[in-house]
């Protein structure tokens, strides 16, 4: 079986570049997918608390009778549980969901800058990384100003960023920050969404020329620029598919046709909010 390349953090650790996220997939139905996904060859996991799945990864992960060494699993701390104290009691219970001793990303959700509680919430991750639960800690949907400010304010850089990130939305100057600081990046929505991706004339003709699918072009082209990319299917055979985009070589003009498919300079193609601004519990 093909094993995904692994990538190494500022900290020494190491991350599988190609897992499976479980965002927007009921928690009985996560323990069925996550077996799939572990029986298709992925080894990295990627949960958050607010999905609801994480007893369900838990689930997965026993009857997977794969070891702790062999899997890396990733949740995140929601927005209402941000705050040091309330950081230290919300991690506890997600370990509890997922049955795990040690987990190997923990990941502040999301930056909430009007709630401006993200650097004592980052000062807990330290403390959680210095006491041994968690192996590798970063953030999600942080803006470069964010990044910054968590590093002066504690000499601690993130491991990884985790942003939406497709090819209508290369996030080109974001990526550029992360790796002066060394920094990896992560995509999440990597396929886009509702198709138009998939269904765009560059993508069907890189797919064909490579004779692959869309979303495995769509996954090689992340692979190749350095990102580490979750993407998400319910569908058996479309998460062996995912898995099977390691196969997928890219040469150059694939990638550079790809590049120029961003919306950013048009203001359009973000999908989600925008973390600069978004404010939710």
């Amino acid at each position: 079986m093909t094993f995904s390349p692994e990538l190494t953090f500022n900290d020494g650790n190491t991350i599988p570049q190609l897992g499976y996220g479980v965002w927007q997939v009921e928690d009985d139905v996560a323990e069925k997918v996550v077996v799939q996904a572990f029986e298709a060859g992925f080894r990295h996991i990627d949960t958050a608390k607010i999905y609801g799945n994480e007893a369900g990864v838990g689930r997965a992960i026993q009857r997977s009778g794969l070891t702790a060494d062999e899997i890396f699993i990733t949740t995140k701390l929601w927005n209402a549980d941000q705050g040091y104290e309330s950081t230290l009691e919300a991690f506890e219970a997600s370990m509890e969901r997922l049955g795990i001793e040690t987990l190997d990303l923990y990941l502040i959700h999301w930056q909430q800058p009007k709630q401006d509680k993200y650097v004592d919430t980052w000062k807990a991750l330290i403390e959680l990384q210095k006491r041994g639960r968690v192996r590798s800690i970063g953030v999600s949907n942080f803006t470069t100003e964010g990044l910054q400010r968590i590093i002066d304010e504690t000499g601690v850089v993130p491991a990884i960023n985790q942003v939406e990130l497709h090819p209508f939305f290369n996030q080109a100057e974001l990526r550029a920050f992360n790796a002066s600081k060394g920094i990896l990046t992560q995509a999440w929505s990597p396929l886009g969404q509702g198709g138009e991706l998939l269904e765009h004339a560059t993508i069907a003709d890189i797919a064909a020329k490579h004779n692959a699918s869309p979303a495995q072009v769509v996954i090689a082209w992340h692979l190749a620029l350095g990102n580490v990319v979750i993407p998400k299917s319910v569908t058996e055979s479309r998460i062996r598919e995912n898995y099977a985009a390691l196969e997928v070589t890219l040469d150059g003009s694939d990638i550079e046709a790809i590049d120029g498919l961003d919306r950013t300079a048009e203001g359009a193609g973000r999908i989600g909010p925008d973390p600069a601004v978004s404010d939710f519990a």
